[in-house]
């Protein structure tokens, strides 16, 4: 059942790519057209972390940066897998832009994150050739050429699709350290990361210097000196928070994977070695093999699930009613912004999200702002958007996903 809405998903939303048909021949004119789509100067004022404006000429700057003139008349696609967590970024550059006189924590230029195993399409690369442009199952953005492997696509698909595979299942999972192996050695992989598992009988009792017996043995990938893809046989702790497939989709167990996040840091756009709000969901949900859109408003208007549509003549009552049928993990949006439900205490719901602030009317009466900047619980209904709109009023959608 999962894997026919997985299909429905990616046949009905361009925003989701099936690498395994990916085009390998792309024009010219369409690579522009991606990486235009991503790569352009935002219409709100942005400042460097000095508070020196992003101007023009910075723009323009950027905009050589990406070598657009060098893109071959017929593009071909090469294939990779990603070695790292690595950034996806707007430009390839890594400085920090945030809005003028706004928070010095959302970097907007900061789009996302890949992490270690996801397989990614090259579309181009950076004037420096220090910058690869590319496309997940998910999202087009730049990401650090040494932080992706190239390969052939047969070799990145076997990998993608091979089976029997283990599922990172914990916030965080480590790899065993390895000292005569330092690209794996205690390698971060995040909820939701597939890897290729292997039979522990057929590498023997010595795997890097570490019999196997009490780990659980996965194939990685690595760059050679020439940045080419390797298949590497890694070692996982036992005590680490994985699981052989997917987990079971259950309420039990969605709940379990929302709390393993709690009081975690926020990350707009993956940043701080984080999430935001939709990547949060979107991870979850993966450690299910359930594929969600990268960003709220995609996931939000995504025909996924079971969905109640709000427009602007919609009532409150109307929104109390859905959410009074509600259980836990299912998903309810506002502009930029996806909860999780998770119950009702007194028939007061209860939410668990990733979020920056928080705003609400106190007991005396006062318009209350301050920060949560993590995974937090809070109650529903009081939160407010500003001193005279509440969460409530802006639900555009609720999503039930069975």
């Amino acid at each position: 059942a999962i894997n026919n809405l997985n299909k429905l998903s990616f046949a009905a939303h361009d925003c989701l790519v099936d690498l395994g048909s990916y085009s390998q021949t792309i024009s010219k004119k369409k690579v522009a057209e991606i990486i235009r789509s991503i790569s352009k100067p935002r219409r709100a004022a942005l400042s460097f972390a000095n508070d020196k404006e992003v101007s023009s000429a910075s723009y323009q700057r950027y905009t050589q940066a990406l070598d657009m003139s060098s893109i071959p008349d017929l593009v071909k696609v090469k294939s990779g897998l990603v070695v790292r967590r690595t950034n996806m970024r707007t430009y390839p550059t890594n400085d920090g832009v945030f809005d003028t006189g706004g928070s010095k924590e959302l970097d907007r230029f900061q789009e996302t994150a890949l992490f270690p195993g996801e397989a990614v399409a090259i579309l181009h690369r950076s004037q420096d050739r220090e910058w690869f442009f590319v496309r997940s199952f998910n999202y087009a953005a730049w990401v650090k050429a040494k932080d992706v492997a190239i390969g052939a696509k047969s070799v990145v698909d076997k990998f993608r699709t091979a089976a029997p595979f283990l599922v990172v299942t914990g916030d965080k999972v480590f790899t065993a350290v390895d000292p005569h192996n330092l690209d794996v050695s205690e390698l971060q992989l995040e909820m939701g990361v597939r890897l290729p598992l292997v039979d522990r009988r057929t590498v023997g009792n010595n795997v890097d210097g570490q019999n196997p017996s009490f780990s659980h043995v996965v194939q990685l990938p690595v760059r050679d000196n020439d940045g080419k893809l390797k298949i590497k046989t890694v070692l996982i702790p036992r005590n680490q928070d994985i699981q052989y497939g997917y987990l079971p989709y259950t309420r039990a167990n969605l709940t379990t994977q929302l709390f393993k996040f709690l009081g975690e840091r926020y990350g707009w756009g993956h940043s701080y070695n984080a999430r935001d709000c939709a990547g949060f969901v979107a991870e979850v949900y993966k450690s299910f093999g359930i594929i969600l859109p990268r960003n709220s408003g995609q996931q939000g208007m995504s025909t996924i699930g079971k969905t109640y549509e709000f427009t602007k003549q919609s009532t409150t009552k109307e929104k109390l009613a859905v959410l009074a049928k509600l259980r836990p993990g299912d998903l309810i949006f506002l502009p930029g912004h996806v909860m999780v439900f998770i119950g009702s205490i007194k028939g007061k719901p209860y939410i668990i999200h990733d979020i920056a602030g928080l705003s609400y009317i106190d007991k005396n009466g006062d318009y209350y702002r301050g920060v949560l900047n993590g995974v937090s619980v809070t109650p529903l209904i009081p939160l407010r958007l500003s001193k005279h709109v509440t969460y409530v009023d802006r639900i555009y959608s609720i999503k039930k996903i069975r």
